[in-house]
């Protein structure tokens, strides 16, 4: 079986597993999820949206977290890991985007990226949730999943991202990121699955016996 054959088992049964998909962050406009994105690294979904629960319904533009200022943001998100650098980044892009983008998130990849706090990952989520836009953000997460499944080397999560975008159609990369998100989660999780034991796992390599070591991002 070759990484194609693969890839269309991979589509089918996450099509079969998850019909349909819900963004699992919480937001209320596109830059509350640029917000939101930003404060998910090296944190959970949940622990976001628990924070950002009681955020949103009174900040949700630039100008009010630029009136904030960073020590009060620092206080609505202490909760959340790396609270200092995230609340640096949280005012100096809404700054930025007041004095060069009108208030408005910029929608393409090239101005998303100059934003403080801002990477490629970040951006594709944005891009792809927010705009509608074709991108397939990686994650750790998504990362080591396409390396148990055969659909990349694991080199690192710009090789991930090229080979997923060259297996998968175009249409479908904003839904499919999101699946396999959901799908890691509950059925391919990196300690318990451990690539023997999930229904693609062992679809994908029937003959897999001992645990696959995955490469990190």
């Amino acid at each position: 079986m070759n990484e194609v054959q693969r890839a269309k088992i991979v589509l089918k049964l996450l099509n079969k597993t998850y019909p349909k998909i819900k963004v699992p962050l919480k937001s209320r406009n596109v830059f509350t999820l640029l917000i939101s994105v930003l404060l998910s690294a090296q944190c959970t979904d949940v622990n976001v949206n628990n924070v950002t629960r009681n955020i949103y319904p009174k900040y949700y533009k630039p100008i009010h977290f630029k009136k904030l200022g960073r020590k009060k943001i620092e206080k609505l998100i202490k909760k959340i890991g790396i609270f200092r650098i995230k609340a640096k980044s949280i005012y100096n892009l809404s700054k930025l985007l007041i004095e060069n983008h009108a208030g408005k998130v910029p929608k393409t990849f090239e101005e998303l990226e100059k934003l403080p706090g801002v990477g490629h990952k970040t951006a594709s989520v944005v891009m792809s949730q927010g705009f509608g836009y074709p991108a397939f953000p990686i994650d750790t997460h998504i990362h080591r999943l396409a390396q148990r499944w055969g659909l990349t080397n694991g080199k690192n999560v710009v090789q991930t991202e090229k080979d997923l975008k060259r297996l998968f159609p175009k249409k479908n990369w904003n839904k499919l990121h999101l699946q396999i998100i959901y799908y890691g989660r509950e059925y391919c999780k990196a300690r318990d699955c451990f690539g023997i034991s999930c229904k693609i796992c062992t679809t994908c390599y029937p003959n897999r016996k001992k645990p696959l070591k995955t490469k990190k991002a």
